[in-house]
């Protein structure tokens, strides 16, 4: 009998693609708002306890980095309490636990690419929550994969950049975005498909922090550049004639954001066999995968 995997956040940009490449090899529990409340700890213990899975992967975060800056109580329920139970009930089952963390664990003072056993130090609320998640699986769940993962765009999912930039680039004949901050887009499809490809790796031995995303680096501005050179290629109805770089202080947000958050993904490749695909090669075919979708 195919093993059985409890989803959390099915309906987000990676749960979205996990239920695609989880479903023909799983028995897929996958579940979302409002079928599972993170902010209500004791629902999310008695579902656990019901569905009785043998791996968990927990794709569910309070993301909106800003928000989080007014609303702490909230990220803090489903990004660190949550992941607390999630972690409590999973050991106490044998499951293995998969949950996804974010770049902004880091401060972004690196020059370099930051690696799994580097310090974290987040500048926001969001990263604070999601590195007090962290901290609370390898705490309560030694059976866990926490990776970490930065700059998600999808097909699927209300908003991402890649969706925001085609829907300025449609409406406006020009948008500003910020050239300081770097980093690695990545693909939610890719995010899902490493999961499902380490699954049946799963051991003591394996377990721990890694880093995946799609390889190279941009910032905003140059992401932004591709996104509609690559869009007008493929005939996407767009306005858009000036893309002007900015500073992050030229548009500042209720959240910091780290300046470089680059992750090295040499720990995850090992397990993988192969190293990442470059991002601006992804974005292409996220890009023919959306055309005729509605943005």
């Amino acid at each position: 009998m195919n093993k059985s995997i409890l989803l959390i956040g099915s309906n987000g940009q990676v749960g979205t693609e996990l239920q695609h490449t989880l479903a023909s090899n799983y028995r897929v529990i996958a579940l979302a708002r409002p079928e599972i409340d993170l902010t209500h700890p004791d629902k999310l213990r008695q579902i656990i306890r019901e569905t009785q899975p043998e791996i968990i992967i927990n794709a569910a975060a309070y993301t909106a980095v800003d928000k989080a800056e007014s609303e702490p109580e909230n990220a803090h329920l489903i990004n660190t309490v949550a992941p607390q139970i999630i972690a409590e009930e999973s050991q106490k089952l044998g499951s293995f636990l998969i949950h996804l963390s974010t770049d902004y664990v880091f401060n972004g003072n690196s020059h370099y690419p930051y690696r799994e056993t580097d310090s974290t130090n987040p500048l926001s609320v969001y990263g604070q929550t999601k590195l007090a998640g962290e901290i609370a699986i390898q705490q309560n769940c030694p059976h866990h994969i926490i990776l970490r993962t930065a700059w998600v765009y999808g097909t699927y999912g209300k908003s991402n950049f890649v969706k925001t930039m085609l829907r300025v680039g449609h409406e406006r004949s020009e948008v500003r975005v910020v050239t300081d901050q770097i980093g690695s887009p990545t693909w939610a499809q890719d995010i899902a498909s490493t999961i499902t490809q380490i699954i049946p790796q799963l051991t003591s031995e394996n377990a721990g922090i890694y880093h995946y995303t799609n390889s190279g680096v941009a910032s905003w501005y140059d992401f932004a550049i591709a996104i509609f050179e690559e869009a007008e290629k493929l005939g996407f109805p767009l306005k858009i004639a000036n893309i002007i770089p900015i500073t992050t202080p030229e548009y500042p947000t209720p959240a910091k954001r780290p300046a470089y958050s680059v992750l090295a993904c040499e720990k995850i490749s090992q397990i993988l066999g192969t190293y990442p695909p470059h991002w601006r090669q992804e974005l292409r075919l996220m890009l023919k995968e959306l055309q005729g979708k509605s943005l």
